[in-house]
């Protein structure tokens, strides 16, 4: 899986899949989280854009943001009198490309010569037009730099339209808001009480003369109460804000919500305020500000700020007062919580292992259906299988995206997800891709597997070794203390590279400890963000290269790494040196591997892997002689004169 660059604003898919709650979500927190939906079909969105410019016109605006028939999880549309455009990045472009229809117009983001959405938008202002857009649904950076381009090119200004468009064109089919229970993460998974989280925040917001912060990403608030809840589908995560100052500690949400346990754990020193109240309660925040004494005829401004996240709500910002009374920072909740403490650690290290039985005994009972049996199973009954399985072990809760089950051509589309009746048949002669994660109460898991279940041609095998080759580059890299994971992307991709290949994803994505399977800020990839936040001993992320040609087929290998301290024979700089722990335990897949194409140091690394992966989870398989024979012949050494296996 990989890292999504949209939060809601961005989130474009149809009515049913749209949220509008003022709310701040991190990547995969729309309804639209990792392929929640991906139905390849055209959808005709003629209607419902004739009625949104209806509406349109009744606001006086001349262009908006928002809808289109695309159900991926990133991407943006922009919608004018008499055009519309939405824009996706190359994992979207072959899935947007079958899904629109021709009333629209697909930007392709990162190719040359392809506007961003900014700048469409902005060129489509000119001659003095507005752009509307609501304030709840972009962030305060987003709509400033928006607003600027705007002006630059003769349009009027950006507006934020209270009344979301899109809503009222949606009308009562717009489902309501979830209402599912929020329930106590007991401490033994937690590893770290919520008051010693609030202390810390607080010691934050002193050293850094901070008025107070405002809570707006859904797996904060969750992670910082150690609290879960279920609204979001695949993330545990529940609708809510919180508030923290030097004195106050306030949580937003219904109270409807909460199991018997949540009252008592959160104790007399929590505030509970209604969802809505955050916006009110923001304005007085704003109000209560102390000012500093008037200078030189300028009026005062105040001596301290309130915090907001860089992807907090436009709305949010204004109701606190603005850019005088904000700080935009890059959220310490964020930041703390992209570390996890010693017993997230060790339930990451123990979650994997069951989950990586799970996916053994699950691709030895495919290969027996689709090989010995000759079963016809289609992407979907087989994705049910490998629930089905996981569901059995300990601590499971739920799936932590929906399984990507892949045959043939449909695994180059990065991010499929196949639908009853709208799948294909597994193809035992052509490659199968399977994305998958689950939920469990100690960690969150993201694995993908490339197979081949009959016999490979050249290029895939080939292709396969080297997306394999920079798995292992990353897994075995050191780096000093300080390095980002934009820095060691281009690690993965070397070998891809010197054939003139490439893959349009990043390489890695920080992964929550029984939260969002995307979690921020960290991450490996070329994205601009990932260079800003060094890597640190305690984040986990995961190590995720591929390979995909359209209409044939796609490779993508994922492990779970954790970035530890790395022992070396000196100490340049005398500082903290870094590696990586892998805790993904499930084979690779022998038949795709070509290995004339490893080096010495790789082999070994593969045979040690697998010597791991065998020893760990062989327990699992006592009494079922299908699995361990799959797992003994899978994680077989591989010799160094062996050529191609």
């Amino acid at each position: 899986m990989f890292h999504l660059a949209s939060i809601v604003p961005r989130s474009v898919s149809t009515f049913l899949r749209k949220t509008s709650t003022g709310q701040s979500f991190p990547a995969s927190f729309s309804s639209t989280a990792k392929a929640f939906t991906v139905d390849m079909e055209t959808v005709n969105t003629t209607e419902r854009l004739r009625e949104l410019r209806k509406l349109m016109k009744e606001n006086k605006v001349d262009i908006y943001k928002f809808i289109s028939g695309f159900s991926g999880s990133a991407g943006t549309a922009v919608i004018t009198s008499d055009k519309a455009a939405l824009a996706t990045d190359g994992r979207y472009f072959n899935q947007a490309s079958k899904q629109l229809d021709g009333n629209w117009n697909l930007l392709k983001q990162g190719l040359e010569d392809v506007p961003t959405w900014q700048e469409w938008t902005a060129e489509q202002s000119e001659g003095h037009k507005t752009v509307g857009v609501d304030p709840t649904v972009i962030t305060a950076p987003e709509a400033r730099k928006l607003s600027e381009k705007i002006k630059k090119k003769g349009g009027a200004q950006l507006l934020g339209v209270k009344a979301n468009l899109v809503d009222l064109v949606w009308g009562d089919k717009r489902p309501p808001r979830p209402n599912e229970k929020v329930s106590v993460l007991d401490i033994k998974y937690a590893g770290k009480k919520f008051e010693e989280k609030i202390e810390d925040l607080r010691k934050d917001l002193d050293k850094k003369k901070s008025a107070g912060l405002i809570v707006s990403m859904l797996d904060e608030v969750a992670w910082l109460y150690n609290l879960r809840g279920n609204d979001i589908p695949y993330n545990p995560v529940f609708f809510s804000y919180a508030a923290i100052t030097p004195t106050t500690a306030t949580l937003y949400i219904d109270k409807s919500k909460f199991s018997q346990d949540v009252i008592p754990h959160l104790g007399d020193n929590i505030q509970i305020r209604p969802y809505d109240a955050i916006f009110e309660d923001s304005k007085a925040f704003g109000e209560s500000l102390e000012l500093e004494a008037s200078v030189a005829g300028k009026p005062p401004t105040p001596k301290k700020k309130f915090w907001i996240s860089t992807k907090a709500s436009w709305a949010l910002s204004l109701d606190l007062g603005g850019e005088e009374k904000v700080e935009e920072v890059r959220s310490p909740i964020g930041d703390a919580k992209a570390i996890k403490n010693a017993t997230e650690l060790e339930g990451m290290r123990a979650c994997h292992i069951r989950d990586g039985a799970s996916l053994s005994e699950y691709f030895a009972w495919l290969e027996e259906e689709l090989v010995v049996k000759k079963t016809k199973l289609d992407e979907v009954q087989a994705a049910d299988k490998l629930e089905e399985i996981r569901s059995s072990k300990n601590h499971f809760v739920g799936l932590s995206f929906d399984t990507i089950s892949s045959t043939g051509p449909n695994a180059a589309v990065i991010h499929y997800k196949p639908e009853k009746g709208n799948c294909s048949i597994i193809d035992p002669t052509a490659i199968y891709l399977c994305d998958s994660g689950a939920q469990y109460l100690d960690g969150t898991t993201d694995t993908t597997r490339t197979l081949h279940f009959g016999e490979p041609t050249d290029m895939e095998r080939k292709a396969y070794t080297l997306v394999l080759k920079g798995v292992i580059a990353i897994d075995r890299v050191v780096f000093p203390k300080g390095t980002s994971g934009f820095a060691l992307d281009t690690l993965a991709r070397q070998f891809l590279w010197r054939e003139g290949l490439d893959y349009r994803h990043g390489t890695g994505h920080g992964v929550g400890s029984y939260l969002n399977v995307h979690e921020g800020p960290i991450g490996i990839g070329t994205r601009i963000q990932y260079s800003e936040v060094p890597l640190s001993i305690g984040n986990v992320l995961s190590d995720e290269p591929g390979y995909y040609e359209d209409g044939n087929f796609g490779i993508r290998i994922e492990n779970m790494i954790m970035a530890q301290e790395a022992k070396t024979n000196h100490k340049f700089g005398d500082k903290p040196w870094l590696g990586f722990e892998h805790v993904t335990m499930v084979p690779m897949c022998r038949k795709l591997i070509d290995g004339k194409m490893l080096t010495l140091e790789e082999r070994t690394w593969l045979n040690d892997y697998h010597q791991e992966v065998y020893d760990k989870t062989k327990g699992f398989f006592q009494g079922d002689e299908r699995t361990l024979k799959w797992l003994e012949r899978e994680t077989r050494s591989i010799h160094v004169m062996e050529i191609t296996l």
